[in-house]
């Protein structure tokens, strides 16, 4: 196998983790154990699967250590075509992995608030609701700074994949949009009160999406062409 094959499919093996336990971690357990509107609900529903909350920490803090890892391993694909962009690349991936482990604290914090600690006795159940509430909160406020990142460094390296002539150009030219559907969703949120009822909140990460979901699959399946442009 030629060394252009070997990193991609390294890089889509890790990408692949990445999406598998950002998919149980970050979207499915929370879609079946939270009801942000309905604190009792919540609170009940983290109570009685508090393991499958456990596993989703777990599952979301193995997603980002990788995440710490795949920017270099692409760097080292994609430093020919570009070495100043690819270590921008690094630079914004780096920012956005260690900005996602902080919020994960706060779900932390919603161990501590569902166990037996004799300190919490003081608490009443509804107050303790109302603090479990609002470190969730304060996890998806922490999380969409992150996900300011997330896109930011999605245009320096959709940028190298349409300019390297070893991966499809449709796949590098949909991160690159991944990047401003990230962006537009941080802003329309902080900004627009209302956003995610409005019907643009549901499909303008679509492009990132896409673009990830592909560019990880193709590195895993397809790996990369030997061939490689270079950009001055």
């Amino acid at each position: 196998m030629d060394s252009n094959k070997k990193t991609a499919r390294i890089a889509g093996l890790l990408y692949f983790i990445v999406v598998l336990t950002g998919i149980f971690g970050i979207m499915y357990v929370p879609s079946k154990l939270l009801v942000m509107k309905d604190a009792s609900a919540t609170f009940n529903n983290v109570v009685n699967g508090e393991q499958l909350f456990r596993l989703s920490i777990a599952s979301t803090l193995i997603s980002y250590i990788i995440m710490l890892i795949i920017p270099f391993v692409l760097y080292k694909l994609l430093k020919s075509v570009n070495k100043n962009t690819a270590v921008l690349m690094v630079a914004l991936g780096m920012v956005s992995a260690i900005l996602s482990f902080i919020p994960v604290s706060y779900k932390m914090d919603v161990i501590t608030l569902i166990s037996d600690a004799d300190y919490l006795n003081t608490y009443s159940t509804e107050q303790l609701q109302s603090k479990m509430m609002l470190s969730l909160g304060s996890y998806y406020s922490g999380t969409r700074i992150a996900m300011l990142f997330w896109g930011l460094w999605l245009f320096p390296f959709g940028y190298l994949v349409f300019k390297s002539g070893i991966l499809p150009k449709f796949l590098g030219v949909f991160l690159m949009l991944g990047c401003l559907g990230y962006l537009i969703q941080v802003f329309g949120r902080l900004i627009i009160p209302g956003y995610s009822e409005l019907g643009i909140s549901s499909f303008v990460t679509l492009p990132a999406t896409i673009g990830e979901l592909g560019i990880c699959l193709w590195l895993l399946i397809m790996g990369a062409k030997e061939k490689l442009s270079t950009v001055d």
